[in-house]
């Protein structure tokens, strides 16, 4: 049976109509939600003082050991706010600190746990691959209560396991200041 051209506008007209309300009603339940929902966000920031302190404890917990390293701290973006480089810390040491430190506030984990897990998992072996990312032990994030608020990461000790030692003895060295 054929479909007369009024039909044919009718039914593509109350298509039209239907599929308009739809999205006047999707963009209204957006609305609802972004005017009930906070526009601005309050975020613990890792002071100056705060982040030298974590380095200076962390180069010192390696220095107790024998071992010449650098310790960064880096805010929640992964930008530096401290660097401490021990008397006789190797020139690598200052970019290896750094990088584990941005990949550990990056990853919000240590990034022993994160090279296990790249080692482990195949889907996860490409995180070698993001610039920036140094998938060795020594990035430990700096947490206020549950909220990574930064990293420290720690470079030059012999083997990234005494790296990451150096790092969660600096950041026990505060944890009553990060309410830990």
């Amino acid at each position: 049976m054929p479909i007369s051209p009024a039909s044919l506008t009718r039914a593509c007209t109350g298509a039209a109509l239907a599929t308009l309300a739809s999205l006047a009603l999707a963009q209204q339940a957006t609305a609802q939600a972004a005017a009930a929902a906070p526009m601005l966000r309050t975020e613990r920031a890792l002071s100056l003082p705060l982040a030298n302190q974590i380095a200076a404890a962390t180069v010192a917990a390696c220095a107790a050991n024998g071992y010449a390293v650098t310790a960064t701290v880096v805010d929640r973006a992964g930008t530096v706010r401290a660097v401490q480089r021990a008397d006789n810390a190797g020139p690598h040491t200052v970019a290896a600190a750094e990088r584990k430190a941005f990949t550990s506030a990056s990853g919000k984990a240590p990034t022993l746990a994160m090279m296990e897990n790249a080692q482990k998992n195949p889907g996860a072996a490409n995180l070698v691959n993001i610039p920036g990312f140094l998938l060795l032990g020594g990035g430990v994030p700096i947490k206020a209560g549950n909220e990574v608020i930064g990293a420290v990461g720690v470079g030059g000790a012999p083997g990234g396991h005494l790296d990451d030692q150096c790092a969660n003895a600096g950041l026990e060295s505060v944890k009553a200041q990060l309410g830990a």
